[in-house]
């Protein structure tokens, strides 16, 4: 199971599982006319489960900036709301990717257990996030003949390990479905994995707060801004 990030200071990254108290958020949800309706959302968090950390919007300065993706079958409508840090009970990081192959599709889960492998002789415990995450959490229908993989390879101090992003890209290959993601350094900053793989001199670089292009080698070197 994941641990908890501090309840006082939970700093959720994008893709962390936000759990927030039900009385905040009915709170917050008499205040959103936009909600009315939604039968799901009103009934979210009392059946304990979690929020997803987001990007901030430009006009949201304070908070924590978090969404609530709906199934498909809801018309896959993206619910934006910011909580308060009272409202948090705890953070946590999106699910073992190695958790999901029970709920994956038949199809998928040799290539599930490829990235699982993969990403642990690198000494990265792949993660995942999108559909098949939201599956696993709520049981609910995410995926679709068209979804993708998304995985989430959390990076330590000392880099992309060698190996890692070609790896995957050969894991790819023999898919039945897109594998798609992102590599994420130790304070948050993430990257496609493709691009990282293209070569690109430049990369998007994407935190809670901006996107931003950032020389690939200063990516990797930690720095923050270009």
């Amino acid at each position: 199971m994941a641990s908890p990030r501090d309840r006082n200071n939970p700093s959720p990254r994008r893709h962390d599982l936000i759990f927030v108290s039900p009385a905040a958020w009915h709170s917050l949800l008499r205040t959103r006319d936009d909600l009315v309706g939604e039968p799901l959302a009103a009934g979210w968090v009392d059946r304990g489960w979690p929020l997803v950390a987001r990007r901030f919007a430009p006009d949201e300065a304070s908070g924590l900036a978090v969404g609530l993706p709906l199934p498909p079958c809801l018309g896959k409508r993206r619910l934006a709301a910011l909580m308060q840090p009272g409202d948090i009970i705890s953070v946590t990081p999106p699910p073992l990717l190695s958790a999901a192959i029970g709920v994956a599709p038949a199809t998928w889960r040799n290539t599930l257990e490829r990235v699982v492998d993969l990403a642990a002789a690198h000494g990265v415990e792949a993660r995942v996030f999108g559909s098949l995450a939201w599956r696993l959490l709520t049981g609910l229908d995410y995926l679709t003949a068209g979804s993708d993989l998304d995985v989430l390879l959390p990076l330590a101090r000392d880099g992309v390990p060698s190996g890692l992003i070609a790896g995957l890209a050969a894991v790819e290959a023999a898919a039945p479905m897109r594998l798609d993601g992102e590599v994420v350094r130790d304070d948050g900053a993430a990257v496609n994995w493709r691009e990282l793989y293209s070569g690109a001199p430049e990369l998007l670089v994407k935190t809670a707060r901006e996107v931003a292009l950032l020389q690939a080698n200063r990516f990797l070197a930690r720095e923050a801004r270009s």
